[in-house]
């Protein structure tokens, strides 16, 4: 993914570059580096003074002391495949069989290794101030990432294409008028939001303009599997596996609005939970 936010290239020379690019990046990253970024970015605008204030305090240690500087974080990690990446792979999503979306923890989330399991664990572990440092540090990080995931659709897909991820596609658009390969996970993972062709602080402060979209208010005590859950729901209702195995910019242009208000809505919650969990006074 883009480790910089360069100024906008003209399309024809933007579209080669940014697909050779998603054709390399490894499977399952749910967003791009760049959407991550936008739901840290939203939801650092939203934090309470004191969330704001421990934020800084958890991530002091940064060379840049900002949760969208370390939302790839849980990305990284995985890709130079360490211990705690490793334990951490299966984190990023849930597959749920079926257009139902009917979750069965036992059999899509066994021994609460999926991400509605992992939300929760590293949000009990950041508030728990008897905690190490160091493990709140890292469920700080966990949660900016997971949070983000949780609200791509593909990140909770059906298991039998691995959430898209063995959907393949060809992209016919701008770019690539003879076609080229991908898959389904990754347009949704980079694509969509790429194709805008705008930097993040731009792209931040168009979504922040956005009303935040009406969603219904997930369990409190369960909110991860509502928000995995209202992502397994729009796979169908919104049609996002196109009828044949093609798809041109026109795929995109329908699909990034949803993709944008999934992001929108991502950073405002995960405000709330770091905002309920690190400031006691709220």
């Amino acid at each position: 993914m883009n480790r910089r936010h360069d100024p906008p290239a003209r399309p024809g020379r933007l579209f080669p570059l940014l697909l050779a690019l998603a054709l390399a990046a490894p499977a399952a990253q749910a967003w791009s580096r760049q959407g991550h970024e936008l739901v840290a970015e939203l939801a650092e605008a939203d934090l309470s003074p004191a969330a704001r204030d421990a934020v800084r305090d958890l991530l002091s240690d940064e060379p840049v002391p900002t949760l969208a500087a370390i939302a790839a974080w849980a990305d990284d990690i995985r890709a130079e495949g360490g211990a705690l990446g490793e334990a951490s792979k299966h984190w990023h999503y849930v597959n749920i069989p079926g257009s139902a979306c009917d979750y069965v923890p036992a059999r899509d989330c066994p021994d609460g290794d999926c991400i509605i399991g992992a939300i929760a664990r590293q949000r009990a572990i950041l508030a728990d101030a008897g905690q190490p440092r160091r493990a709140r540090t890292d469920a700080l990080k966990f949660l900016v990432h997971l949070v983000g995931d949780a609200h791509q659709p593909m990140h909770a897909g059906y298991p039998h294409d691995r959430g898209g991820n063995d959907y393949q596609i060809q992209y016919r658009g701008k770019g690539a008028p003879e076609g080229e390969g991908t898959n389904l996970h990754r347009v949704w993972d980079y694509w969509l939001l790429r194709s805008a062709n705008l930097d993040t602080p731009t792209y931040a402060a168009r979504l922040r303009r956005l009303a935040l979209p009406e969603a219904p208010t997930p369990d409190p005590e369960h909110p991860a599997r509502d928000w995995a859950l209202e992502s397994c729901r729009l796979i169908h209702a919104e049609g996002l596996y196109p009828s044949d195995h093609d798809i041109g910019d026109d795929y995109l242009d329908r699909h990034r609005p949803l993709a944008e208000r999934r992001i929108r809505l991502a950073g405002a919650r995960l405000a709330a939970l770091l905002n309920e969990v690190l400031d006691p006074a709220r």
